[in-house]
């Protein structure tokens, strides 16, 4: 049976991290800042802006909320956007998706300055890490590799299958997983014979967001296996889209749903707050 991946000891322990560079980093006199853009009132939204907010004071980044009501024009959003980048005590930039119906979100991306990208969806970002240069990288797929980091597997001609192609998830964890020497197949729902390119893989990152896409029975035996599917089941359950329970049958590593790759997320997003924070001091002093 493989053993279970704990996401939230992993994040936990990169808060520890962070919390260290965020105290290092005030004491020469910048103080790392994320500004969190909620637009409307989506309350899933909500919990998720009201728990980065949290993760921001629980390691000493200072937090600027700013939350507008569903009714904001592109203009008002975009202004908002043009004052936060203009703001030196802000050294990221969030801004919560979806927005409300009738707001352009790839324009508001744009408008967010590569260096306070913490999100890493700017096509500046994408590109970068297309590139192999250094930037800011898309918060999930980051914290995956900490996962597969924290194996301790050897990546380099290791054998990756990626079952999904976003531009939250997919398409930027085939590029980390390449940058470490991987031979990186990209799939989808849509692959012919999946269960077929699965069985050969030695790390399987499922990203589809479809309930038991990938079957158990198709894990290699010692395979690591990161399910990053927060689905709702039948019973409203979270659910991810790997086959849990005879997936852990065959694989060394398997990261459970929820309390695997999801705090994750919000751990990578201090990360490249901080990051962007020395980066910004870095540039002033030189």
């Amino acid at each position: 049976m493989g053993a279970l991946i704990d996401g939230k000891a992993v994040a936990a322990a990169v808060r520890q991290e962070v919390r260290a560079r965020v105290e290092a980093l005030s004491a020469r006199g910048t103080v790392a800042g994320l500004a969190t853009v909620l637009v409307g009132d989506d309350p899933a939204s909500q919990v998720y802006v009201g728990n980065k907010q949290k993760a921001c004071t629980e390691v000493g980044i200072r937090s600027f909320g700013h939350r507008l009501p569903a009714t904001t024009t592109q203009r008002e959003l975009l202004a908002l956007v043009a004052s936060l980048a203009g703001n030196a005590d802000v050294h990221g930039i969030l801004v919560q998706l979806p927005l409300p119906k009738g707001l352009d979100a790839q324009a508001v991306i744009e408008a967010i300055p590569p260096a306070k990208d913490v999100d890493g969806l700017h096509p500046v970002s994408q590109g970068k890490l297309l590139a192999g240069a250094p930037g800011l990288r898309s918060c999930t797929p980051l914290g995956i590799m900490r996962l597969i980091d924290e194996t301790r597997t050897e990546l380099k001609g290791a054998r990756a299958v990626v079952v999904g192609r976003s531009v939250l998830v997919g398409k930027p964890m085939a590029l980390l997983l390449l940058e470490r020497h991987a031979t990186v197949t990209m799939c989808h729902s849509r692959t012919r014979d999946l269960g077929e390119e699965i069985g050969r893989a030695d790390v399987v990152v499922a990203a589809a967001g479809q309930i038991g896409l990938v079957k158990g029975a198709w894990i290699r035996p010692g395979a690591i296996v990161i399910d990053v599917g927060t689905n709702r089941g039948p019973d409203g359950r979270l659910c991810g889209d790997v086959e849990f329970a005879p997936a852990r049958e065959r694989a060394a590593f398997i990261t459970p749903v929820p309390g695997g790759v999801g705090p994750m997320t919000v751990a990578m997003l201090l990360v490249n707050t901080i990051t962007a924070a020395e980066w910004s001091a870095a540039s002033r002093a030189a």
